[in-house]
């Protein structure tokens, strides 16, 4: 099946808001339980750093960051009548 990737890289890095952690100076760390070639996308565009490494979670660039608020917001707001 073909797919968007880019719509993916946004969902992929909007979810990511449910588990950022050590937010300081503009960047955040959020687990990286994602498929590898999306994050691999996600490092060539800047919105996170080199995945590859032993620890369980990606740190996400200001950019990244400030992105994926958007994106969550966007996608995931609930909106009240």
């Amino acid at each position: 099946m073909e797919y968007d990737q880019d719509k993916v890289d946004d969902m992929i890095l909007a979810l990511m808001c449910l588990t950022l952690h050590d937010e300081a100076y503009g960047a955040a760390r959020a687990w990286k339980g994602f498929d590898w070639d999306a994050l691999d996308r996600l490092y060539e565009k800047g919105w996170i750093l080199d995945p590859k490494n032993k620890a369980k979670s990606v740190v996400l660039t200001e950019i990244g960051l400030a992105r994926a608020q958007r994106l969550f917001e966007q996608y995931f707001r609930k909106v009240t009548p």
